[in-house]
């Protein structure tokens, strides 16, 4: 896939929640024309459903390309899952991308009236999901997020993307680099194809320079202010101050990937901007 081995950047925007048919559409419109290159929806109880939503934004957008972050694979039969990702790729004009993750909400499990497997039952059925829809859907981009090693194993050596969460696994100084070691130990001659996707958790609003770090700090309660500022993850500044950070993060890490929530669409676009 070449768009793959280009390494340019590449953004994705996000969307948890819609009021109104009217309210998806314009987000939908509004990123495709800022330039973002993926549209995606997460997989959780209680907010979007991704692949309506995503067939309602195909519906009135072009380019921009379209995926999950992340599906519960958990939730879905192999079958039942490449069915649906068939129709929405054909009904998007082949700009499908599918994103997995283990799904880890076992409050979600129990909504759904399923049962919460082990850890190692998730990633053993991650797996399963992966080799099943790269067998059915072999052009269709499959990102795998997560953080373990058996996780990170499986996204080296059978994704497309690696979406990195940043989490530090072990005691080390920096957890980004640690985990992107082991996916180039794992992934071997094929990870100069990988693409590495880290998602944004914090973005000062248009005309601000400090971000709120609610949504960061739920992850790292511990962790001061300061701290918050300084993680991989919290952009902070202006805009070119911002994009200066990102274009570090490719530079040290070979992150090309990032993707945002869709409240920091406007002043992420500023962001882009100055990296294009």
């Amino acid at each position: 896939m070449e768009w793959l081995v280009a390494k340019d950047f590449r953004f994705g925007v996000s969307i948890r929640y819609f009021k109104s048919r009217e309210a998806l559409v314009d987000t939908a419109k509004r990123a495709e024309d800022l330039g973002f290159d993926i549209l995606c929806v997460p997989d959780h109880l209680g907010a979007a459903a991704p692949f309506p939503t995503l067939t309602a934004a195909a519906m009135v957008t072009e380019r921009i390309r379209l995926s999950m972050y992340v599906l519960n694979a958990a939730f879905y039969k192999p079958a039942l899952l490449s069915r649906d990702i068939g129709a929405l790729d054909l009904l998007s004009d082949e700009r499908l991308e599918v994103g997995l993750g283990t799904g880890y909400v076992r409050e979600e499990f129990e909504a759904a009236e399923l049962p919460y497997p082990s850890a190692g039952a998730r990633v053993d059925y991650l797996e399963h999901m992966t080799g099943y829809l790269k067998e059915h859907h072999p052009r269709v981009p499959i990102m795998v997020a997560g953080s373990g090693d058996r996780v990170m194993t499986l996204a080296a050596q059978h994704a497309d993307i690696v979406a990195l969460t940043g989490a530090r696994v072990r005691d080390v100084d920096d957890p980004l680099a640690e985990r992107i070691d082991f996916v180039r130990a794992a992934a071997g001659d094929r990870f100069e194809t990988l693409e590495l996707n880290l998602v944004i958790t914090a973005v000062p609003r248009k005309g601000e320079t400090v971000p709120n770090l609610s949504l960061t700090r739920r992850n790292a309660p511990d962790l001061s202010d300061e701290q918050l500022l300084a993680m991989h993850s919290v952009l902070s500044g202006s805009p070119r101050e911002m994009a200066e950070k990102l274009s570090s993060h490719r530079e040290k890490y070979g992150i090309t990937h990032f993707t945002v929530q869709d409240n920091h669409i406007d002043n992420f676009a500023k962001v882009m901007a100055e990296l294009r």
